[in-house]
């Protein structure tokens, strides 16, 4: 598996469950990542996003911290991202 490609997928999952997470008043963007690459990442892999706060509905925009594990068939951990949503209230 790409190197980017683990970003990537860290990406949507972070984004997925941001969107549906988020209150219907506030929107949200990437704001940075950092990566862990821990192991080979070959085979079926699985991605799941948490965060690592709750999100409030807010006045102003502010950062929300998710964590991302990608895990090989056996459960290994492969990959690790930490994502910076911007979490902002839509115009």
């Amino acid at each position: 598996m790409h190197a980017i490609a683990l970003c990537n997928a860290a990406e949507l999952t972070a984004g997925m469950m941001t969107d549906v997470t988020i209150p219907p008043s506030m929107r949200w963007i990437p704001k940075g990542m950092t990566v862990e690459y821990l192991a080979k990442a070959k085979g079926t892999l699985y991605a799941l996003a948490e965060p690592e706060a709750r999100v409030e509905e807010a006045a102003s925009g502010y950062a929300w911290p998710v964590q991302v594990r990608v895990r090989n068939e056996a459960g290994e951990n492969v990959f690790r991202a930490r994502i910076d949503m911007w979490v902002s209230p839509r115009k």
